[in-house]
């Protein structure tokens, strides 16, 4: 239950831009998980393995692109039966459906010096088009993006059979991402 939530965070966590050229993400420094509700009390989750691909131009944030690949079998709800559970069929599949992803297909300059950035989100075989508000800062020579996307688990099919019922697991799963890049 917890896992789908997990791989649905981690796949928007990469969905995050670079720097004015593609950049190098520092996997050390960034990190992808999602926060759900069982039962009511919220359960946080983090993949463990993505790579990222980010070309982001501060000048011309048009013309930015972003993908992401989330390794969904490094889901991690800090428990191994947990973590097992939730890439059987039921959940995120595993088997059938090894990765999770994200490509851009717009960013623009938006509120509050955010970057609105809109792409399509593939979970478990289903592709759905998000958007999301994104920040960026500097530190030192690195570029910072953090940001965070509500998506439904049941849109990807997240938690098939009895686990369809929310009253155990909410369908509602934020995604958050902070991904560090070196020039």
């Amino acid at each position: 239950m917890k896992k789908i939530a997990i791989s649905a965070a981690l796949a928007v966590a990469i969905a995050t831009p670079g720097i004015a050229a593609i950049v190098k993400v520092d996997n050390t420094k960034s990190a992808v998980s999602i926060t759900f509700k069982q039962m009511n009390v919220p359960v946080d989750a983090k993949f463990k393995k993505f790579s990222a691909s980010i070309d982001y131009d501060a000048a011309k944030p048009e013309a930015s692109k972003a993908t992401v690949d989330i390794d969904v079998a490094s889901f991690d709800l800090g428990d191994a039966e947990y973590n097992k559970e939730v890439l059987k069929k039921e959940w995120f599949n595993a088997a059938a459906f090894p990765k999770a992803s994200f490509v851009s297909t717009s960013m623009k300059a938006g509120a509050a010096g955010k970057l609105d950035v809109t792409g399509k989100l593939s979970i478990k075989g289903k592709t759905v088009d998000v958007s999301f508000p994104l920040s960026i800062k500097k530190e030192g020579n690195n570029q910072v993006f953090d940001g965070s996307l509500p998506i439904k688990r049941l849109t990807f099919n997240i938690g098939e059979g009895e686990w369809k019922d929310t009253g155990m697991v909410a369908d509602e799963v934020q995604i958050k991402f902070h991904v560090v890049t070196n020039p």
